[in-house]
């Protein structure tokens, strides 16, 4: 039966990588599948998947376990195959480059130095299809990024980090349910916490 929407969590496969901050996209969609009572199936073609029900939408949701650098040759086959819109394609990641707690939905864009985006862009050719980027950042100065985002999350970042999750799974229903724009309007809005008060100069 074909499927009305493809939502694809990136991340790397095995434990060593598993509480990453590389694999806040594995996370997200874990949390929609288990929210959905999913069980997700055996590897098979380079990835796990899952089907899920939202508002009577067919939803397949699939992790590519190819490694983030080749998550394009999953997602593309898959597109192919379903003959799928690419405007019913949503892909989840990491972001470095906004801060812990931020997410944003966009309809398409450039890779923005993703190297799990830049290979979707690759091989389904094209720009244009919807990414939701979870914010890891900052990186703190002298490191690198590389490092930083397969590097685990700090204690104190656990609720932060669930927080940012469970309202990644509710953007992706709003994308199924009510679409791009509202969905964008919905939960790019949300508000950064607010800097602490700088008490004056030393």
């Amino acid at each position: 039966m074909p499927i009305d929407f493809l939502v694809a969590g990136l991340g790397n496969p095995g434990d060593r990588y598993t509480r990453t901050r590389h694999n806040l996209g594995f996370r997200a969609v874990e949390v929609l599948a288990r929210r959905r009572g999913a069980r997700w199936g055996k590897p098979a073609k380079g990835m796990v998947s899952t089907r899920v029900d939202v508002a009577g939408n067919d939803v397949l949701i699939v992790e590519p376990l190819t490694y983030m650098n080749l998550s394009g040759d999953v997602i593309a086959p898959l597109v192919a195959k379903e003959s799928l819109p690419l405007n019913r394609l949503l892909v989840v990641c990491d972001d470095f480059a906004i801060p812990l707690g931020t997410i944003r939905l966009r309809k398409s864009g450039t890779d923005g130095g993703h190297n799990g985006i830049a290979s979707v862009i690759d091989r389904v050719g094209t720009i244009d299809f919807a990414r939701l980027r979870l914010g890891v950042g900052p990186v703190p100065p002298r490191v690198d990024p590389a490092e930083f985002v397969l590097a685990e999350f700090l204690p104190e970042e656990a609720a932060l980090v669930d927080e940012t999750i469970a309202a990644a799974a509710d953007c992706i229903e709003a994308w199924v349910t009510l679409g791009v724009d509202k969905a964008m309007s919905r939960f790019n809005a949300r508000k950064e916490a607010a800097p602490p008060e700088d008490p004056g100069g030393i």
